[in-house]
């Protein structure tokens, strides 16, 4: 991947990507699935022939399927005549979850559990699994946590910008411009919790949560407790997906810039971390879901050609995209 050169940097990448270069919004059908736990997550789901393979892709922290990058894959899907979902993190749809818990970034057991429904889903046609950011950190974990049994479920997999270690991501967003991206995570996230303390009351502490300034604080005070974590730094340790890449057993891409400011690039993990079924792709620019190409305005269609083309490697040739 090469950026234009009319766009130059991290920040601008991340943020031209985001809010500009922004595909218009497919019309999507939408199903509500009852979790185990009596929550609900709801999946958005891009029709196709029946036997075209299906690719689930987990968005990333506060997305959903209207997300820049969510709309580009599922137009690059349609392309290719395959099919795509993107399943909601709970309270991601629009709509609060109804339990105390959310989501995060170490949640792998939520992506089990949907892998498995979206498996049913594929009816026998080939199913693939690719994360965006925060999804695709929790991907990644599962993979790595389930290993060879990972192959019962998917054919191969992609995470893009997932933050692979936590506590350096975190970090990262609390200096400088960076905080940019901080604000705008906590701005939705502090409405959420508001309600969730209308709705449950304690553990709540919402005049608390009001005066969070960092993801680190939020991480303290609202995820880890929430989701059976002793703290942040319990959390970071528990959940960072770089510890499991090399216990993956399922054909992976991994692709994040060097120049993505949610992660430095002296935190990509060296190719001894990898396991052989791993594609690191590090490419120098791209920021952080970017990865814009072509003359002003540009478009966003490089990232789902280099996921579909890097799935289509999995298939047998009558099966590949065109």
């Amino acid at each position: 991947y090469r950026a234009p050169w009319w766009l130059p940097g991290g920040h601008l990448q991340t943020l031209y990507s985001a809010l500009v270069a922004k595909p218009r919004r497919l019309s999507l059908a939408r199903t509500r699935w009852e979790t185990p736990d009596g929550d609900f997550v709801d999946v958005d789901w891009l029709d196709g022939p029946a036997d075209a393979p299906l690719v689930v892709l987990f968005h990333g922290l506060e997305g959903n399927a209207g997300s820049h990058y969510a709309r580009a894959m599922m137009h690059g899907l349609r392309a290719a005549r395959w099919r795509g979902a993107v399943p909601h993190f709970r309270s991601c749809s629009g709509e609060l979850n109804r339990l105390p818990r959310a989501y995060h970034s170490g949640d792998s057991a939520e992506i089990g559990w949907m892998l498995a429904r979206f498996g049913e889903a594929a009816r026998g046609a080939p199913l693939f699994a690719a994360g965006i950011s925060l999804g695709g950190n929790a991907l990644l974990k599962w993979l790595g946590e389930t290993g060879d049994a990972a192959r019962e479920r998917v054919v191969a997999a992609a995470a893009i910008s997932a933050p692979l270690d936590l506590a350096a991501g975190s970090a990262a967003i609390e200096r400088g411009f960076s905080m940019l991206y901080t604000r705008m995570f906590l701005s939705t996230l502090k409405r959420k919790i508001a309600a969730k303390a209308r709705r449950h009351g304690p553990p709540f502490d919402a005049p608390r949560v009001a005066r969070l300034r960092t993801m680190r604080e939020f991480d303290e005070i609202v995820t880890a407790p929430l989701h059976g974590f002793e703290g942040a730094d319990d959390y970071y340790a528990r959940s960072s997906a770089r510890g499991f890449l090399g216990a993956i057993r399922v054909p992976t891409l991994v692709l994040n810039a060097q120049n993505d400011p949610f992660l430095p690039a002296r935190h990509l993990p060296a190719v001894t971390e990898l396991s052989q079924f791993v594609t690191l792709e590090t490419p120098r620019q791209g920021g952080h879901a970017g990865f814009v190409t072509g003359p002003f305005p540009g478009h966003l269609r490089w990232l789902p050609r280099r996921i579909i083309a890097f799935f289509s490697t999995q298939l047998p040739a009558s099966e590949s995209a065109p």
